[in-house]
């Protein structure tokens, strides 16, 4: 009886082991058909090394076709994953497959560019994983997440090598405004992404979860967690539950740890340095361009572009805080000892206006006379300008553009000096008589005045010697009645009106020049300079009635 009892418990052992597995043999046996890879697949890898770094530091394979391609089994891939020293767990299963031969068969291409990369990128990384006292393979994070791409910028928002989104991110301390974007900041954004790692691993105890909750936040993983129900759950143990986009997200990052260390048992060969770049940061506390760091210390743009991704308008702040400028370590003793010429070079161009000059226009003397004249101005063409715009900065057009400088084509070479005609009011040097021009004028209008006022009388008298009855015994009017007739008192000449002048400034109105004067109305100023609408140009004289 008792081996029969015995054998009854085994068996009922066994059956329970089957109907409900273990999280281990979740983790080896799951499948999923229907699989999501993230955006970071997607890279165009020709643009990718195109990378002023990768062009100018690393050697790369250019012929993928002739290389053949090696797999491996299940066995060999779950042998590699268990002996890589790592603390988390790296399991092996059909998903993780999927992502392994994703990176290893079809974007060979993109492993070989983020292998160069990485020589520039991890020991970043690892630095800022190291303080915080985080596991290292957590260093292949921006693998999947974009590609190593410090400008990669995904469909929702997303931006930076550690993928952070605004709200996500200014929530960590970075800064994010029109010139500066800290999530592109390999140094800042990585300090960032070791923060949030560990405030989600203290969250879940499960670097798992902790991974999952990176991708999609924690209010997800949390939903997962109440729908699965239970204690003890994992990544795995949620996975049916969980976005279908984060389903892919640890099953990817085991298969780019595992390709970044086995890159050269699949014949993907490694990125070989044709230089070390060793760079050091000096801290900016003045307002510098790009254009002019590169012109002094003859480093060209790009590069200062890709060790500096932060800055967006290639402009560093420095007149608001210190920030950090990094460059070759043995520029950096040249950019301190030159900082000055830096400044000054080119200032005019890159100066911050915080109060816009007003032209010449503005700054009409109405006591000098003025003229128009031809003026042939120069405009060296900088990076990003088109003949549009260029026409527009100088109110002509693109055909006169091309006409003055002998272009064919519209497309115009960074660098080309241009020659512009423009018009322009330039004084004479001689001044005006104002004082007697303002007595003819003052002189007119009360000539005018007075001739309205006789003219006025005149038609009046007339009106009432035709209103007078007609009689037959009239005396013929004597000579001296005549004379005396004709002798009518002159109508008194209207009081002379005096008046101020008033310069038209650029932005001005009638409204706006006649509350500037106690009394005067719109219609004032319209009567005393004959104006029927409202329009005005700025350099137009006008005269203010005194009320």
């Amino acid at each position: 009886m008792k081996i029969l009892a015995t054998l009854f418990l085994a068996g009922c052992t066994a059956i329970a082991a089957v109907a409900a597995p273990s999280i281990l043999t979740l983790k080896q046996s799951i499948t999923d058909n229907s699989i999501i890879y993230p955006e970071s697949f997607e890279t165009d890898t020709h643009k990718m090394m195109q990378n002023w770094y990768l062009q100018n530091y690393m050697v790369l394979n250019t012929n993928y076709s002739k290389v053949p391609v090696i797999d491996a089994s299940d066995e060999v891939y779950i042998k590699r994953l268990s002996q890589m020293p790592t603390v988390i767990e790296m399991p092996y299963n059909q998903i993780v497959r999927s992502y392994i031969n994703m990176y290893t068969q079809r974007r060979r291409e993109l492993v070989e560019s983020m292998l160069g990369m990485s020589l520039y990128y991890m020991p970043i990384f690892e630095q800022a994983l190291e303080r915080h006292g985080l596991p290292l393979e957590l260093r292949y994070l921006p693998v999947i997440e974009s590609a190593l791409n410090p400008d990669a910028v995904s469909r929702v928002g997303a931006t930076g090598l550690w993928q952070f989104m605004l709200p996500t991110a200014r929530g960590l301390g970075l800064e994010i405004n029109s010139l500066v974007d800290e999530r592109r900041d390999p140094y800042a954004s990585s300090e960032a992404a070791a923060t949030y790692l560990k405030q989600l691993y203290n969250m879940y105890n499960d670097w798992s979860l902790a991974i999952a909750a990176y991708n999609c936040g924690p209010g997800n993983v949390n939903k997962a967690l109440r729908r699965a129900g239970g204690e003890n759950k994992d990544f795995w143990s949620i996975y049916y539950f969980l976005p279908q986009e984060t389903r892919g997200y640890v099953p990817a990052f085991i298969a780019a740890n595992y390709v970044m260390t086995y890159y050269n048992q699949h014949n993907i060969s490694p990125a070989l340095a044709k230089r070390p770049i060793i760079t050091d940061s000096v801290h900016i506390n003045k307002r510098v361009h790009f254009n002019q760091v590169a012109a002094v210390l003859d480093i060209p743009v790009e590069e200062l572009r890709v060790l500096n991704p932060q800055y967006r308008k290639d402009i560093i702040p420095g007149d608001i805080r210190p920030y950090s400028l990094v460059l070759p370590s043995m520029q950096v003793y040249s950019y301190i000892m030159s900082e000055d010429s830096i400044v000054s070079h080119d200032a005019n161009l890159y100066a911050q206006r915080t109060v816009v000059e007003p032209t010449p226009l503005d700054y009409i003397d109405p006591n000098m006379e003025y003229t128009t004249k031809l003026v042939v101005k120069k405009h060296k063409v900088r990076r990003g300008e088109t003949l549009s715009k260029i026409a527009s900065k100088y109110g002509v057009t693109v055909a006169e553009l091309k006409k003055w400088n002998g272009l064919r084509k519209n497309s115009i070479a960074r660098g080309k000096v241009l020659k512009i005609n423009t018009y322009q009011r330039v004084a004479t040097g001689k001044k005006k008589n104002v004082e007697a021009q303002q007595s003819a004028e003052l002189a007119q209008v009360a000539d005018s005045a007075a001739i309205t006022a006789v003219t006025d009388s005149a038609n009046i008298a007339a009106k009432e010697v035709a209103a007078a009855p007609v009689t037959e015994a009239k005396a013929t009017p004597k000579v001296n009645d005549t004379a005396k007739a004709k002798e009518k008192p002159k109508a008194k000449p209207a009081p002379k009106q005096s008046y101020r002048y008033h310069t038209v400034k650029r932005g001005e109105s009638l409204s706006t020049i006649a509350r500037r004067y106690k009394g005067v109305t719109i219609a004032d100023i319209q009567r005393a300079n004959s104006i029927k609408g409202t329009n005005i140009r700025a350099g137009q004289k006008l005269k203010i009635p005194h009320i």
